[in-house]
């Protein structure tokens, strides 16, 4: 069977960090790329300079920043999978301007993160952290003050998205009325109901759970402002990103009573590694669930993303795929038999394209096919060129004003 890249698969290098699942790595080496490496943590900015020199492919999960230094590094690298739901810790913006793929698994952990929101609701509205820190101290706490079903509540859903929708629909089958707040207009799914603000939400909701990305709109969305418009006793849950919620001002509605109860998950600020020291001011607070970030954190969700992403990686490699991409132009597709494959990325400005079918055609190089893709950045062409001429066009293509990467796939 011939080789499906043009470049032999004994010399690319495959870099996986922070313990990513073992089938993204079988995914490579059942296909003959031999030289992949799997590492258990992050590193830092750094260590990622020194080791991604020579990288093609990079996998991280949420703690691997990429910055502009790190990409400056980056001599050799072809895409970027990020194992997880976000892309926020990679610079994207410089990832476009170097032409790297960047790609990430946004619905992998969907349902490992919305049973944990429901389990986080029963055990909350059962006040169960408070009778089980007593039971663990050896007080019997048997009593039903304070505790109540959720059955005929209202779930307030700030988001509804992958995450969000999927947390509606569960809930919805509990007999919990589920209202939400978004941005864009969102089509409910079951009987939930959409709120106009915010503020609608919060006063009609016994519990509220958070299901936004991290951005500027975003950063302190609850605050000692918002805070005041929850209802008296309700109870937060926040899976979604840190910066989300004013961490000093949710302690304090907890200890002044204002709140009820609170699951939180994820926070401004992280230890690097398990083992590290945590501190936040929701510790030994009652009736309030910590976690350290496990949301999508289940065996399922994991090979799941493993799955997932390490497909997209691999397509990209062997096909030069870019369905699912936050960089490169989304295409998919087939090969085109009797030709060779070239990637040209480039600089979206006016010219390019005619630029390439200029060079090749003063060259007498046949196109087989071409296929042009564009975002707001660069552009994507993917050419099939005459088999005797592939190595003369490959040449003048990296000739081309405004090239950023251009690739020899088969």
């Amino acid at each position: 069977m011939a080789p499906q890249t043009s470049y032999p698969k004994e010399r690319i290098n495959i870099l996986f960090l922070e313990n990513i699942s073992a089938k993204a790595v079988e995914r490579f080496t059942a296909n003959g790329y031999a030289n992949v490496k799997r590492v258990t943590g992050a590193l830092s900015e750094d260590e990622l300079v020194k080791e991604i020199r020579n990288v093609h492919l990079l996998g991280i999960r949420s703690k691997t920043h990429i910055t502009g230094n790190v990409l400056a590094a980056a001599k050799k690298l072809q895409a970027i999978g990020c194992f997880c739901i976000g892309v926020n810790q990679v610079d994207l913006k410089a990832a476009t301007k170097k032409g790297i793929t960047v790609f990430n698994a946004p619905y992998s952990n969907t349902r490992s993160v919305a049973e944990l929101v429901i389990g986080a609701s029963i055990m909350l509205i059962r006040r169960i952290p408070d009778k089980d820190r007593a039971a663990h101290a050896g007080v019997w706490l048997k009593e039903a003050s304070g505790s109540y079903e959720l059955r005929g509540k209202t779930l307030g859903l700030i988001g509804y998205g992958n995450i969000g929708s999927q947390v509606s629909v569960l809930a919805e089958s509990l007999g919990m009325k589920v209202i939400f707040f978004d941005v864009e207009t969102k089509l409910p799914l079951g009987n939930a109901t959409a709120v106009k603000t915010m503020k609608e939400l919060l006063g009609q909701s016994e519990i509220v759970s958070l299901h936004v990305p991290d951005n500027d709109s975003t950063k302190n969305l609850i605050n000692k402002n918002t805070l005041k418009y929850f209802k008296k006793g309700a109870i937060l849950i926040n899976y979604a990103r840190g910066e989300v919620v004013e961490v000093p001002a949710l302690a304090k509605a907890l200890k002044e009573g204002q709140l009820g109860g609170a699951a939180i998950d994820v926070f401004p600020v992280e230890p690097e590694k398990n083992g590290d020291p945590f501190l936040t001011p929701l510790q030994n607070l009652p009736n309030v669930l910590l976690t350290p970030h496990i949301g999508g954190s289940t065996m399922e969700a994991q090979q799941n993303i493993g799955e997932d992403v390490s497909m997209k990686l691999f397509n990209y490699l062997e096909h030069g795929n870019t369905t699912g991409s936050h960089t490169v132009p989304p295409m998919s597709l087939q090969p085109v038999a009797g030709s060779h494959r070239i990637l040209h990325i480039h600089n979206n400005v006016p010219g390019v394209l005619s630029a390439i079918n200029t060079q090749l055609s003063n060259h007498h190089i046949n196109i087989v096919s071409q296929s042009l893709k564009t975002n707001d950045d660069i552009g994507y062409v993917v050419l099939d060129i005459d088999k005797k001429l592939s190595d003369k066009a490959f040449g003048l293509l990296k000739e081309v004003k405004d090239t950023l990467k251009v690739r020899m796939l088969y």
